[in-house]
């Protein structure tokens, strides 16, 4: 059964069955889609003008009026629901705005997305907090959250159509969820948008036990619950505007917010009256000096409360963990979280817990330890566990030192060293561009081999000319280095940075996956619109950044063709924001095995590798990530007919594939996609459109030249482009799919037999 993260609740038992969509219907569009595959190039646009970046507690005031108290609370509770609430209303005003929904039902749909979790206030500490997987009893606690938003509403809230929406957030579009009744369109429009986008904005953010999946792969995962959990047509809506906008929209909903909105509008939802209590500005205990060391320690040092909540994960935690900081902190402490393990490699509860014993007996302990990251790997560690006393006496917590005793130089390690020894540019004292082409193939290949993802930034000034024609160049150098800078201060251990070119910085990030890569070029961007820039009589300038991770079939070259495309399309949607690309690596393909590959076993059969692969996504969508596959690897097109296309590419810019006596080797890919809609069974035995869609592709891969053929690895490359479409088309292999092919190509064959034979 599949599973939506986080959503802890299977698909139906019912699979659905697989029809073929009528080939009249899409025929002539895929063939236009397919056509644009030799079309390329970006249209120039006007940076938006955007607000100062405002708090969230600032919008919630301005949205919600008197009732700002509520989100007030939520913060105070557990910021990071209320920061998720807050994206999730702001994607879902703009996502209104497009579909043209009239002011009051957007203003409804902004409420109840940003209070929809106001329940969460009424969850207890030792379960909201917990960082272990919750047990039956704790799951069922946290699912009457939605309850508890109800309860909350009713008491303030005038308006019945909120209180629908926030009650109907968690119905599933086929009615299949066990106490919600409606289902279909039968559920309030604002409650579906809501859903996706809550589920959208917690696969792309982190959480204790997992990492964020990159946009595409939540996109994807969001067309595989279409028609089951989720609207159908809203998420295709939500996805295109996704990959249009790709999340700048945002920005204007905050103007909205500060600078138009009524306050007697906003109070007129709410039946009671109160002063808004005063925003107090939390600060960190640690000073700047403090921070920076703590940063930039190559150990892990994790802070412990007396209450047993972790305040403190610093780079080094994450680096040896895989656990980002921001989705830890907060948390309670307990062993679990790395499954310690003692000398003997016996599991340490939390009655042994050297942490939570220090916080006990104030009395520090020397062990050697064994830990377990998110990413499966195990680290010998050397602990050092410090209590915390006051003046008073008093134990205020923990500090607790992880330092890896591995025998073996880490990958990050190997990579500091590589950064270096590396040639620096002049005016910034980072990395050069022929530096950056030597360290990237072996940071690459290191990774690949290693299983561990990295990723690549590539940003570029916006407007940058205009500041050396308006105020010289001095002040275009010091723009540069003031990038530089910002870029180096992001940078943990073994990360590289390097001037590409110009104005143009690229910067690898060592076991980061897509998404914490792409919330770190975020930052690097607000704070540099934010830096004034003296020698520009006190302006400041923007940057744009295509963000990548590795995914499987990558090569240097792929992975940097990539990157240069995010941040064209960064550049082409009115600049100043930071875009992804790429599935990355935690939807590595399966290995080649007889299942799934069907290789060749004589020399002289054309066709090396044949697969049948089927994307969750629509076709259309899958033709644009085919674009991205041509584009990044050099390929040609040699044929288009109907939806079938014929591609030519070659490994010969792809240093990895060969060793220095190999040559080039072409290969042909033959590809045929075929659009099924899914139909699902009704109660009373009847089939029924669910108005979901997937792509089928066939793929064939041979060598251009017959005397490839006889090469005794050309199986292995053919194999290496397929992984490698695999990850751009986010495809599995049809067999390890869960709808069921009974039947499936024998309508298949004869939808398509009248189509074919006219060719």
């Amino acid at each position: 059964m599949t599973r939506l993260p986080n959503s802890g609740i299977p698909n139906p038992t019912s699979a659905p069955e697989v029809v073929v969509a009528s080939p009249d219907r899409w025929m002539s569009e895929l063939g236009a889609l397919l056509k644009e595959l030799d079309v390329t190039g970006f249209g120039e646009q006007l940076l938006p003008t955007t607000p100062e970046e405002a708090t969230d507690d600032q919008l919630a005031k301005r949205r919600l009026g008197i009732a700002g108290s509520l989100f007030a609370a939520l913060q105070c509770k557990h910021a990071a629901t209320a920061g998720h609430s807050m994206r999730v209303a702001l994607t879902c005003s703009a996502w209104a705005a497009l579909q043209k929904l009239d002011e009051r039902n957007r203003e409804q749909l902004e409420i109840a997305a940003l209070l929809h979790d106001i329940g969460v206030v009424g969850t207890p500490d030792q379960v909201l907090l917990k960082p272990t997987r919750l047990d039956s009893d704790e799951a069922a606690i946290v699912a009457r959250s939605r309850v508890m938003s109800m309860e909350i509403l009713r008491r303030s809230c005038t308006s019945a159509e909120i209180l629908s929406i926030v009650e109907h957030v968690g119905a599933w579009y086929d009615g299949s969820r066990l106490g919600t009744p409606l289902k279909g369109d039968d559920i309030p429009k604002a409650a579906r948008m809501i859903a996706i986008v809550e589920a959208y904005d917690a696969m792309t953010n982190d959480r204790v036990f997992r990492p964020a999946l990159s946009q595409e792969r939540a996109m994807a995962e969001l067309f595989h619950c279409a028609g089951t959990q989720f609207d159908p047509q809203l998420v295709q809506q939500f996805v295109e505007m996704i990959e249009r906008d790709r999340g700048q929209f945002r920005k204007q909903v905050a103007t909205r917010w500060l600078l138009s909105l009524d306050a007697r509008t906003s109070d007129g939802y709410w039946d009671f009256n109160t002063d808004a209590m005063p925003g107090t500005a939390t600060t960190s205990p640690l000073s700047l000096f403090e921070a920076k060391l703590l940063d930039n320690m190559y150990d892990a040092v994790i802070f412990v409360d007396a209450q047993g909540r972790i305040i403190q994960w610093n780079h080094g935690a994450e680096r040896l963990t895989g656990i980002v900081g921001a989705s830890i902190c907060g948390q309670h402490w307990h062993p679990e979280i790395l499954k310690l393990s003692d000398e003997k490699n016996h599991p340490i509860g939390e009655s042994e817990c050297p942490v939570l014993a220090a916080i006990g007996s104030g009395v520090q302990s020397l062990r050697r330890l064994t830990v377990w990251g998110r990413n499966g790997r195990s680290a010998s560690v050397d602990s050092h566990v410090i209590p915390v006393i006051g003046s008073g006496g008093t134990t205020q917590g923990a500090i607790l030192l992880l330092h890896d005793a591995s025998s073996e130089i880490t990958l990050e390690q190997r990579c500091q060293t590589l950064a270096e020894k590396a040639t620096r540019d002049p005016l910034t004292k980072v990395a050069n561009r022929a530096e950056f082409d030597r360290v990237h193939d072996v940071f690459v290949t290191a990774h690949q081999q290693q299983q561990v993802p990295c990723s690549l930034l590539m940003c570029d000034l916006d407007r940058f000319k205009s500041v050396n024609d308006t105020y010289g160049h001095q002040a275009g150098d010091e723009a540069i280095k003031s990038l530089a800078a910002l870029l180096k201060g992001a940078c943990h251990a073994g990360d590289l940075v390097a001037r590409y070119g110009g104005e143009e910085f690229v910067v690898l990030l060592t076991d980061c996956d897509n998404a914490s890569a792409a919330r770190r070029a975020e930052q690097i961007r607000v704070a540099l619109s934010q830096l004034s820039q003296p020698k520009m009589n006190g302006k400041s300038i923007t940057v744009s950044f295509g963000v990548t991770e590795i995914q499987p079939g990558d090569t240097p070259e792929t992975m940097l063709r990539r990157a240069d495309r995010a941040l064209l399309t960064a550049k082409d949607n009115g600049r100043n924001q930071v875009v992804q690309l790429g599935s990355g690596l935690n939807a590595k393909p399966q290995e080649a095995s007889g299942g799934f590959f069907r290789t060749a076993q004589k020399a002289e059969q054309d066709v090396l590798v044949e697969q049948i692969l089927v994307t969750p996504v629509p076709t259309k969508m899958a033709i644009e990530k085919l674009r991205g596959f041509v584009a990044d690897h050099a390929a040609s097109i040699l044929k288009i007919d109907g939806n079938k296309v014929q591609l030519e590419i070659s490994d010969k810019c792809e240093s990895r594939f060969r060793r220095t006596t190999d040559r080039p080797v072409a290969f042909q890919l033959d590809l045929r996609f075929e659009e099924q809609r899914l139909q699902r069974t009704t109660d009373g035995g009847n089939s029924t459109d669910s108005g979901a869609v997937r792509t089928r592709i066939f793929v064939g891969i041979s060598p251009r030249k017959s005397r490839d053929r006889r090469r005794s690895d050309v199986g292995d490359r053919a194999q290496q482009v397929l992984m490698s479409f695999r990850s751009y088309l986010m495809a599995i292999p049809e067999d390890q799919d869960g709808a069921p092919r009974q039947g499936t190509l024998v309508k298949m064959t004869q939808a398509f037999l009248p189509w074919l034979g006219k060719k």
